[in-house]
């Protein structure tokens, strides 16, 4: 996910973490009676691919009726917030994104402890560092269960690369960036050769530079670290905004969906949850994408987990479905059909996952490929405030691409806006 889902998002909440949300609320019927109906809310944002999921679980349960909410990445974690706050009113599950998790994980008494469900059992099933970056910091309360990882690649219309004179073929268009500097020429000769942009907008290529460096906005004591891992990212942006390589497209808006379907850009960051946006955004392109290796190597972006807020009428049921959302079957449902990456490994060697190759992105062995990012990662460490602080930062970048800030001023900005989130 998913987008995620570190899974994409517009830059506009300022808060505190990451991805779906079950919010349960008490049905018309009474559960305690006969023939009672117990209703819970999944809050999501992307695709999550819950919709055929829903209608097997509730054939199997007929005393549940489960609400799809989707929402816009921010959105969802802030209204969350909200409501953790306000002690009613939050979902039954709620799915929490890599990027707050541990904003989130620091309330941990607002959520039902997934340890006390039997939910320990799991832990060897998880990678590792996937099952800690949802555990409180005295390891006594165990607030999500992942859904998936966002292992980084290249997505990339093959059409438009052969119009523009640059090969098609996913190894050969590997090698054409080594590095960010590499993709940046590339972008530039598509841009001369085309007269289109390469990027759909500069902030998805800001945040996989970030994931790919060893520390990012914070260290694990907190202190905002912006000289590191975000200088060379928010360098690297810039460069590409000043050779004229975005788009503009806010992701998740209609301007950016249209995007995919009209080839207004060539290629994107793809983390393994980006496969399922693309293939339902734009299905008349299938067969022409493709994925090839992200420059730099490896990173992660997004991931989600599926939390419990305590204040949710119907915990029980809440965790029953949670349970059965990470079981295998489902996970490698969900990732056949909107590509979502499981977070526990051994599901890599199954065959459904590592024999899986995507009909919509020209057969890539896209199972291979992710598999192999996700067992390497060594992901950074996220902050309380590392959500705020990566929209502070965003819109920043955003103000360049809109032509409001000049690429020399930003940096500038960004540390004044970065501090400001920090200290918020």
């Amino acid at each position: 996910m998913r987008l995620t889902r570190s899974r994409w998002a517009t830059v506009t909440a300022v808060l505190a973490v990451g991805a779906v949300v079950l919010a349960g609320c008490k049905g018309g019927d009474d559960p305690e009676k006969p023939g009672g109906t117990v209703e819970l809310k999944i809050a999501f944002w992307g695709d999550f691919g819950l919709d055929e999921l829903k209608a097997k679980y509730e054939s199997a349960h007929p005393n549940v009726k489960i609400v799809l909410n989707s929402g816009e990445y921010n959105a969802q974690h802030e209204d969350l917030q909200k409501k953790l706050i306000a002690g009613s009113g939050a979902a039954d599950i709620a799915a929490i994104d890599e990027g707050f998790i541990v904003s989130f994980r620091s309330q941990a008494d607002k959520f039902v402890n997934l340890l006390d469900k039997g939910a320990g059992k799991y832990q060897d099933k998880y990678l590792p560092w996937k099952w800690k970056q949802s555990l409180s910091a005295d390891g006594k309360t165990q607030i999500g269960l992942g859904t998936d990882v966002g292992g980084l690649a290249m997505c990339y219309r093959t059409d438009l690369f052969k119009a523009a004179g640059l090969p098609t073929e996913r190894d050969e268009v590997s090698a054409l960036w080594p590095t960010w500097d590499e993709f940046i020429k590339v972008g530039q000769g598509y841009t001369a050769k085309s007269k289109k942009k390469f990027l759909d907008n500069a902030t998805n290529l800001f945040n996989p530079v970030l994931g790919q460096q060893p520390v990012g906005f914070y260290d694990e004591q907190e202190t905002l670290k912006m000289d590191g891992g975000p200088k060379v990212a928010f360098d690297t942006t810039m460069k590409a905004i000043d050779a004229g390589l975005s788009a503009n497209l806010a992701a998740w808006s209609p301007e950016w969906n249209a995007g995919f379907v009209k080839g207004d850009f060539a290629v994107l960051a793809c983390p393994a949850w980006m496969q399922g946006h693309i293939k339902n955004t734009a299905p008349d392109t299938s067969g022409k994408w493709d994925v090839a290796a992200i420059p730099g190597g490896g990173g992660n972006w997004g991931g989600s987990f599926l939390t419990i807020p305590k204040s949710g009428k119907h915990t029980a049921e809440a965790y029953e479905l949670l349970e059965w959302l990470i079981q295998p079957e489902q996970q490698i449902e969900i990732f056949k059909k909107v590509g979502n990456l499981p977070s526990q490994p051994a599901l890599y060697k199954d065959p459904a996952i590592a024999d899986f190759k995507n009909p919509f992105f020209s057969d890539a062995p896209v199972g291979q490929i992710f598999s192999k990012t996700a067992e390497g990662l060594t992901p950074q460490y996220l902050g309380k405030k590392n959500g705020p602080t990566r929209v502070a930062v965003e819109n920043v970048i955003n103000s360049v691409q809109a032509g409001t800030t000049k690429s020399a001023d930003a940096w500038a900005q960004a540390l004044k806006e970065a501090d400001k989130a920090a200290k918020a």
